[in-house]
């Protein structure tokens, strides 16, 4: 949840099981609001019982379906492809490092400030997914 500004807060949840979907579908599951993220929300912030639903959105975002998290760095055998994407909804979080980073890499050809090299291709390959034990 964030605040959206004039009094207006955005928030959401994926849905369980978070399954593919066809991509031109984006029908709104109304019943995630009620059911879900509202009494979530009420339960840690107990003047939300009070809010209503204005607006309702629903979309897709791409992800790395290995482990969820990014891909950056040079490709292994294809020259001067770099990777930076993969996310899975982190982008906002992650992109001045990893912009960083992968700017490092082209000019220095290495990471200097943060090692990102666990993120590389190569475990998308070996199938080693990076286990995130802070997710919140």
């Amino acid at each position: 949840m964030r605040e959206n500004g004039g009094g207006t807060y955005m928030c959401g949840a994926a849905p369980e099981p978070d399954e593919a979907v066809d991509p031109d579908d984006f029908e709104m599951d109304h019943a995630m609001w009620e059911e879900r993220v509202w009494p979530a929300l009420a339960r840690r912030i107990p003047r939300f019982e009070a809010i209503r639903q204005t607006h309702c959105w629903a979309g897709h975002y791409t992800m790395n379906l290995l482990d969820r998290n990014a891909v950056i760095g040079p490709h292994p055998r294809v020259g001067n492809f770099h990777f930076i994407n993969g996310f899975s909804g982190h982008g906002l979080q992650q992109a001045p490092a990893m912009g960083r980073g992968l700017a490092e890499m082209i000019v220095h050809g290495a990471y200097r400030s943060l090692d990102l090299s666990p993120f590389g291709y190569e475990r998308i390959e070996a199938g080693r997914p990076i286990r995130e034990r802070a997710v919140i």
